[in-house]
């Protein structure tokens, strides 16, 4: 059993989801693809196309993986755990905007804003 395949609910992944996100710029990447993802879900359903739904799943996941592969060089949990991969997207972006984000999980000493 690998170390992510321990978690038994998403109180449990999300200290490891924030621990694979230690980059601010990884983050930041994860925040841009997250609210674009927001937006495109808002447009689809109020000024249309609905076709626009198609581009969700990419903006969220390009900008997430260019992070993950590009500067964190890890493997996105969404791999293991999508849902909660994707709860902890959208709970970390929140966090970030409410000055909540709990710094402690980072495994890095450098800049740790974002």
């Amino acid at each position: 059993m690998t170390s992510q395949d321990r978690f038994q609910s998403f109180e449990e992944f999300y200290p490891f989801y924030l621990s694979e996100h230690s980059d601010p710029r990884s983050r930041m990447l994860h925040y841009i693809g997250s609210v674009i993802a927001i937006l495109l879900v808002l447009s689809a359903f109020t000024i249309g196309p609905v076709w626009l739904l198609a581009g969700v799943p990419f903006s969220g996941y390009i900008f997430a993986w260019i992070g993950h592969f590009l500067l964190e060089r890890n493997q996105p949990a969404t791999f293991r755990h999508p849902f909660w991969s994707l709860m902890g997207d959208y709970k970390m972006l929140w966090q970030a905007i409410t000055g909540t984000l709990d710094r402690r999980h980072f495994n890095r000493d450098e800049d740790q804003s974002l």
